[in-house]
């Protein structure tokens, strides 16, 4: 009996060992294939680009989804919920071969490459499967081509570029078709943005491209009036003023510091202004403001470039942002970012993100008629409510609107435009499919 017994209890114990076993193998091969299930790769078909000289697109997405899931990902904004990008992956000649020249990514339209980069480094809102997408960016950039005679941005190519980056899109992709890029999101960071000209009768002239009129365009440009260059469904975003300048001076100088420069200018002022095509520059404003308050004491008004321009915007009370040939200018982001009160000359300007920066009270708006007035108004602010407009300004939730960082901030200029964005997902085809159903 006792033998009996102990080749029982052998018997039970190989048996508990083989239930283990195969319990374990059941658990393991379970949680294989869950994973397998849930992380499949999006199918190449759906995100092929061909003909071009870098990889294909479907190559660079595949690795890109690879690679982003061994990065930690910051929580989805709570503000945004399940909003998502999806950022085309093109060729290098539309937007990377222009950065080897280093003012690409610093000068004042650069606002196109700070955008693209942001979104590429916003894990949770970007998404790598195009079918989830609210909203598809299209990074072209097109202010990078600098004049050799001038320094300045040419954008004579401008139309043709965006318009092969379209065609390359729409031949390969089924996303712009199916909306004829209504939910497709373009940069134009230049003086009329999406009319793409820097003079305004040109611009008028050429208008929008029609390719371009159903999509979504962020651009500099803005104004509280019916113009043509805005009739377009559109977000006013800043220019672009590199945050690590704006910090690189006040760790030399804090927001609260003497401010012993009481007006401030530095920029174009002609003495005889150019008659470019029948338009004067900046309507003459700057000439105006040169002529009445050139040795004017209270006024510092420079006509040459200084490298190091924003220590002395951190030394002013009040500056100057008179209209160049378009309205808006880098200054008033300048200006905010370093404490100095913005003084807005650009009749009928629309500015950006002003659910979060409250323009009427950290700025002052002067029209255009009355820059001979300037010494006058500013005199009388300064002894009445110049303290009540610094303490608004000197709030930092107000700077960080308006700077654009690569890795998006909470609050700032990324942060403001996909809250814009938000507001515009009854544009989403995603969202209008299964609201119909």
């Amino acid at each position: 009996m006792r033998i009996l017994h102990k080749g029982r209890q052998s018997e039970k114990s190989l048996f508990f060992k083989y239930y283990k076993w195969v319990l374990w193998f059941s658990f393991t091969l379970y949680f294989l294939t869950s994973f397998f299930i849930t992380n499949k790769p999006l199918p190449l078909s759906k995100t092929r680009v061909s003909g071009s000289k870098s990889s294909l697109a479907s190559r660079v997405l595949f690795e890109s989804v690879n690679k982003t899931r061994h990065k930690s990902k910051p929580k989805n904004p709570a503000a945004f919920k399940d909003l998502k990008i999806f950022v085309y992956e093109l060729p290098s000649e539309y937007n990377e071969d222009w950065l080897s020249n280093k003012r690409c990514s610093n000068h004042l339209f650069a606002s196109e490459v700070a955008i693209h980069r942001a979104l590429m480094n916003t894990y949770d809102l970007r998404t790598f499967d195009p079918y989830e997408a609210d909203f598809f960016f299209v990074p072209v950039y097109v202010s990078c081509n600098f004049s050799t005679v001038n320094g300045f941005p040419a954008i004579g190519h401008a139309r043709s570029l965006i318009s092969s980056a379209i065609q390359l899109i729409s031949s390969n992709y089924p996303f712009w078709n199916r909306t004829q890029g209504s939910d497709h999101i373009f940069v134009a960071s230049h003086d009329y943005g999406a009319c793409f000209h820097a003079m305004e009768d040109r611009a008028i002239d050429d208008g929008i491209p029609d390719f371009m009129k159903n999509s979504i365009i962020l651009q500099t440009f803005g104004v509280n009036y019916k113009h043509p260059c805005q009739d377009v469904e559109h977000v006013v975003i800043p220019p672009y003023i590199p945050p690590e300048s704006v910090r690189n001076t006040l760790e030399k100088a804090p927001l609260t510091g003497n401010r012993d420069i009481m007006v401030f200018f530095r920029g174009k002022m002609e003495v005889h202004p150019k008659n470019v095509s029948g338009k004067f520059y900046g309507k003459k404003v700057r000439t105006e403001i040169w002529r009445r308050y050139n040795g004017d004491r209270r006024f510092y008004l420079q006509r040459q470039r200084f490298a190091g321009y924003q220590s002395e915007i951190v030394r002013s009370v009040f500056c100057l942002c008179p209209l160049g040939w378009a309205p808006w200018s880098p200054r008033l982001v300048e200006s905010v970012a370093l404490g100095c009160v913005p003084v807005i000359i650009a009749d009928g300007i629309q500015l950006p993100f002003p659910s979060a920066v409250k323009w009427s009270q950290i700025s002052l708006t002067v029209a255009e008629r009355d820059v001979g007035k300037l010494g006058r108004i500013l005199e009388h602010v300064a002894k009445t409510n110049l303290s009540t407009i610094q303490k608004n300004l000197w709030d930092p939730a107000v700077s960080k609107a308006l700077l654009f960082n690569d890795h998006m901030h909470e609050g700032d200029a990324t942060w403001q435009l996909l809250e814009s964005l938000y507001k515009k997902l009854d544009r989403s085809y995603k969202r209008s499919r299964v609201s119909s159903q």
